[in-house]
C-alpha cells in the first residue's frame, strides 16, 4: 500500500514537473520569439548592405535616363519651343531649363567667338540679351549676311552639351557596376535588392 501511494505521489510530481516545463517553455517562446525575428532582422542588414553598394549606380542611372530624355528632345524640336516642352515633359523643381538653355548657348558662343574665331562678338552680345526661345530668329534677321545657318548652329551647340552629359553618366554608371562586380556581386542581383529594400516598383 505504501508503495502504491510513493508510486501515486511520484506520478504527480511527474506531472507537475511536465506542467511547470511546458509553462516555462510557452513563456520563453512568447518573451523570446528569437530565431524568426532575428531570422528577419538579419536578412533585411544583408538587404541594407547590398541596397548600399547600388545606392550610386541607381542615382547614376536616373540621372543617365533623365538626360537620354532631355537629348531626345532637344534633337527632335524645334529650338524655340525646346525650353517649353522640356518644363513640361520633365518637371523638376531644381532646374530652370530655359535659363539653363540660355546660359549653355551663351557657353558655346563664347568659344565660338573667342576660341574658334568663327563668329563676331556682336552675335554673343545680342544672344546675352535675349530668351532662348527668339534667339534664333533674332540673329537671322540682324545679321542677315551670315553665310552659315543659326539654328544649326544653336543646336549643334545644344546638342554637344546633352551628348556630353550622357557620356559621362554612362562611365559613373560603368565605373559603379566594375565596382559591384569587383565585390563578388551580381549587379542585376544587387539592383533587384535595391528596388526590393527601397520599395521601388518597375
Amino acid at each position: 500500500m505504501a508503495e502504491q501511494k510513493t508510486a501515486r505521489y511520484m506520478e504527480m510530481q511527474m506531472e507537475e514537473l511536465k506542467a511547470a516545463h511546458a509553462e516555462d517553455k510557452e513563456v520563453s517562446s512568447q518573451e523570446n520569439p528569437a530565431p524568426k525575428k532575428t531570422k528577419e532582422k538579419n536578412n533585411r542588414d544583408n538587404q541594407a548592405e547590398i541596397a548600399k553598394l547600388y545606392e550610386d549606380a541607381y542615382e547614376y542611372e536616373m540621372d543617365l535616363a533623365a538626360f537620354e530624355s532631355e537629348l531626345e528632345i532637344v534633337k527632335e524640336n524645334k529650338l524655340q519651343d525646346i525650353g517649353e516642352i522640356l518644363t513640361r515633359e520633365l518637371p523638376d523643381e531644381e532646374r530652370n531649363y530655359v535659363q539653363e538653355l540660355n546660359t549653355v548657348l551663351e557657353a558655346g558662343w563664347t568659344h565660338l567667338v573667342e576660341v574658334e574665331k568663327t563668329h563676331a562678338k556682336e552675335e554673343l552680345d545680342l544672344i546675352k540679351e535675349t530668351e532662348f526661345c527668339d534667339v534664333e530668329k533674332k540673329l537671322t534677321s540682324t545679321f542677315p549676311d551670315y553665310a552659315g545657318n543659326f539654328e544649326s548652329d544653336i543646336r549643334d551647340i545644344l546638342l554637344k552639351r546633352w551628348e556630353m552629359l550622357v557620356a559621362i553618366k554612362k562611365e559613373h554608371v560603368k565605373e559603379e557596376i566594375a565596382d559591384i562586380k569587383t565585390s563578388g556581386l551580381k549587379p542585376k542581383y544587387a539592383k533587384r535588392i535595391y528596388e526590393q529594400y527601397h520599395g521601388i516598383k518597375k
